[in-house]
This record gives structure tokens, C-alpha cells and sequence, in this order.
């Protein structure tokens, strides 16, 4: 691989940074997407705040430009094989100017990594003149990164709602995710993603069809701290029954999902962990229309 630097001729590899701008774009690309989403249960978006009353649309705002840089660094860091270690340094780096940015409060934590994963394997594959198909992204991602993601555990005492899951609940969350190659994001939301685009659905429709997917299927760790294993069945068994009554197909399906999203801010509940998810299929889906 050329490094990103020459240093005896001063020169920057210009394909290695257009690649991994362009890499950057798609994942601040798939943030926007996400937050533009609604309804989307529970959370918040352009329309309204959701079940918060600690953040709105204008931090979600402050926090993608301000991680927009950080995306690049670890694509191009990924690109090279870096090390597992700096791509953590690096995701810390973004954590710091989130919380800046939002003065402190969490958007993006769980997005930071698993976006942050993504990009580096997307640019690591590209680099190796691969194609970014599903197989090879996860064939990427655990070969470069799965021995450092097998033995990452919450710090000690943590405050983390993700660690607080795991210790109470049992549920992994984004670690979890990403030691498995991210089954949510390849096995779970882009199919329906990808089915609701192949049947005529607008890309509105189609991620809404991807968030019902991933909240009938993901142990949200943000749902289970504010609502514990019944809050979780809640969300489990009111987005089943979504997708059983016709999913985004159904005439009525926007008026089904905002009545839902009534429900979830009656109840507190905000699955965070399956936006961050959803956020990261439509990055995959960027990236491989983009880079093919």
C-alpha cells in the first residue's frame, strides 16, 4: 500500500485521499439521513425531539460537523492497516469534539464506532483493490480488527448506558456487534432496505422498513436502560406487528409507524442503538453504489 505520505518528494497520495473523502462524506451522508428520518420511534429528528429532552436536531447538527473530519482520519488510518489502537485514539479524538460540539451531551458515541469500524474496513478493502460487497467488508473487518474486538471489554465501572446493558442484561451492544462482522447491519437491515427499494418504495419508506427490522430483532441497549427487559419486549413486539400488518407497504404505514412514536415517548423509550445501526446500513449502501 502507498502511504498517505511520501516524505522524500512532499507529495500526498491524491487517489488515497479522494477515497477516503469521499468514504468520510458517505458515513456524515448516512448520519443526515438518519436524523432527517420520520417517524422513527422514540427518537429524535427533524420533526421533533422524541423521547429526549436533553438534545434536539440542532445537537444532532453541531455534532456532524463536527465529526465530519474524523471520518477521514480513520478511513485513510484503515486504508493503511492500522493498528486497532489507532483507530481507538482516533475514535476518542471524535468522541471529545462530539461532546465539544453538543456540550457534552451523546449523539453519536455508538455511531463514532461503529461508522468508525466501517470506514475502516470500507477503506481497507478499497485500498486492496477489492470490491466492498457485504462478504468482503465483514471478511475485512474481523481479519484486521476481530483479535483487538475479542478481547475489548467495558472499563471498570463504567456509566456507559452500553456497559450498565451488559453487566444487567447480558446484551453486548455495539461490541458485540462489531466481534460478529455486524450481523444488524448485513443480515438484518440492509435486506429490508434493499427489498423495500427493489418493490418501488421511496428511500423514506425503505428506511423506515430498515429501522422496524432492527427493532424487532437488536437487544437495544439504550431501550433496555431506560425501560429495562419489558421496555425491550415492548419495542420487540410493537415493531413485529408492524412488519406483520403489511411493514411500509401498507397504506397506512406512516400513520401506524407516528402512532408508535407516540407510544415510545409515553413509555421514555429511545432505541438509540438501532439508529446508530440503520445509520451504518445506509453507509454500506452509500459506499457500494458510490465506490462499484
Amino acid at each position: 500500500m502507498t502511504p498517505a505520505h511520501n516524505a522524500a518528494a512532499g507529495k500526498t497520495d491524491a487517489p488515497l485521499d479522494e477515497m477516503t473523502r469521499r468514504v468520510a462524506r458517505a458515513a456524515v451522508r448516512a448520519l443526515w439521513q438518519e436524523l432527517a428520518l420520520y417517524p422513527k420511534p422514540g427518537l429524535v429528528s427533524l420533526h421533533d425531539a422524541g423521547a429526549h429532552d436533553d438534545m434536539n436536531a440542532d445537537t444532532f447538527i453541531r455534532s456532524l460537523f463536527a465529526l465530519s473530519r474524523f471520518f477521514g482520519d480513520i478511513a485513510k488510518a484503515g486504508a493503511t492497516g492500522a493498528a486497532f489502537e489507532t483507530l481507538r485514539v482516533l475514535g476518542i479524538r471524535a468522541e471529545r469534539a462530539m461532546l465539544t460540539a453538543t456540550r457534552g451531551v451523546n449523539t453519536h458515541r455508538g455511531a463514532i464506532f461503529a461508522l468508525g469500524l466501517l470506514c475502516a474496513a470500507v477503506a481497507r478493502t478499497v485500498a486492496a483493490r477489492e470490491a466492498p460487497s457485504d462478504g468482503m467488508l465483514r471478511k475485512v473487518l474481523l481479519a484486521q480488527w476481530g483479535a483487538d474486538l475479542a478481547s475489548l471489554r467495558p472499563a471498570a465501572g463504567s456509566a456507559s448506558h452500553g456497559a450498565q446493558a451488559e453487566h444487567r442484561h447480558g446484551a453486548t451492544g455495539a461490541r458485540g456487534e462489531a466481534l460478529h462482522g455486524f450481523p444488524s447491519v448485513f443480515e438484518v437491515a440492509l435486506p429490508a432496505l434493499r427489498e423495500a427499494l427493489a418493490r418501488g418504495c421511496d428511500i423514506r419508506h425503505a428506511k423506515l422498513s430498515a429501522f422496524f427490522a432492527l427493532l424487532a430483532h437488536v437487544d437495544d441497549t439504550n431501550v433496555l436502560h431506560r425501560g429495562g427487559a419489558s421496555g425491550l419486549a415492548f419495542v420487540r413486539r410493537v415493531a413485529r406487528e408492524f412488519r406483520a400488518s403489511g411493514d411500509v407497504y401498507s397504506p397506512d404505514a406512516l400513520m401506524r409507524a407516528e402512532a408508535i412514536h407516540r407510544a415510545f415517548i409515553a413509555r421514555q423509550l429511545s432505541p438509540g442503538g438501532c439508529a446508530d445501526l440503520l445509520a451504518a446500513a445506509l453507509f454500506v449502501h452509500h459506499v457500494q453504489h458510490m465506490l462499484r
